[in-house]
């Protein structure tokens, strides 16, 4: 199989969105069986500076579907920042994959040169489609996926590797 813009982009995301959403389960196994509250971890973070558990999962669903919704040239779809639960964390997660795998395979192929913007103000950064995918996309949104991954292994859920790389 040829590396695509596609390939580097879809599946990349699905799997580790894939993953993310199993390892909520097994967070909310674990907060169960130890009579913990739903909140101890959707709140939880690694530092005070840093951005809890439920936030770290938004922004990493926010990522993949701006990724793709821009390399597809399409408008990015704006989701509330609501969830507080792990079943609402996981529907965000499952509209983001429906997002992701409805988007024009074609239009995503032919991203590698396309013009993409991000940002406002003096924060507007410009990208041709395949540096923005490669060494801006990629890199935000495998950083919050671990860092979610990160606070519930620090909290004691028993996840791995495995885990967080899921199946592909």
């Amino acid at each position: 199989m040829a590396f695509t813009m596609y390939s580097a982009s879809v599946p990349v995301f699905r799997q580790v969105l894939t993953a993310l959403s199993d390892i909520i389960d097994k967070a909310e196994t674990h907060a169960s069986a130890r009579n913990i509250e739903t909140a101890a971890l959707t709140q939880a973070r690694l530092f005070p500076d840093m951005f809890p558990f439920a936030r770290q999962v938004q922004i990493a669903a926010d990522f993949a579907k701006g990724a793709c919704a821009r390399l597809a040239g399409v408008e990015v779809p704006k989701y509330e920042d609501t969830e507080t639960t792990f079943g609402e964390l996981k529907e965000r997660i499952a509209k983001t994959l429906a997002f992701i795998e409805s988007l024009p395979r074609e239009a995503i192929e032919a991203s590698a040169e396309r013009d993409i913007t991000t940002g406002s103000g003096d924060k507007t950064r410009h990208f041709k489609g395949q540096s923005y995918l490669v060494h801006y996309a990629l890199a935000h949104f495998f950083f919050h996926a671990t860092t979610a991954y990160d606070i519930l292994r620090h909290n004691g859920v028993e996840i791995g590797k495995k885990d967080f790389i899921g199946s592909y």
